[in-house]
């Protein structure tokens, strides 16, 4: 095998093996609260974790309770001690069920969204 054809085959090689990590978008880690938890008493913020840093100006938190109303978060940043957390204050909470409904924008420029459920007590 000539010096070209082995350059072609290991750029090919490690093309083959980077590009699926090209092409990964953000993934939501964890969330406090966690998804589908029960909580006592109700929650002062919510704090979303994600697998890459986040673009803040594109962030958004939504809470959405169970009579489908939208509750306002007082206040959406980044964590000061973590590129790749949200918080987002929680007004009071009453009890019952509330969806987390999230996009954001990760540095590499790709949007990403999702939800999940939690209720208080």
């Amino acid at each position: 095998m000539s010096i070209k054809n082995l350059l072609v085959a290991a750029g090919a090689a490690i093309a083959t093996v980077a590009a699926p990590a090209a092409l990964a978008h953000a993934k939501l880690l964890g969330s406090q609260p966690a998804a589908d938890s029960v909580v006592s008493p109700a929650p002062a913020q919510v704090r979303l974790r994600f697998n890459e840093p986040l673009e803040l100006p594109f962030s958004k938190v939504k809470l959405v309770d169970e009579k489908g109303a939208v509750v306002e978060a007082a206040k959406v940043a980044a964590d000061p001690a973590d590129a790749k957390a949200l918080i987002a204050t929680t007004p009071g909470l009453h009890a019952g069920v509330y969806r987390v409904q999230w996009t954001t924008v990760t540095r590499d420029g790709h949007k990403v969204k999702g939800e999940f459920s939690f209720r208080v007590k």
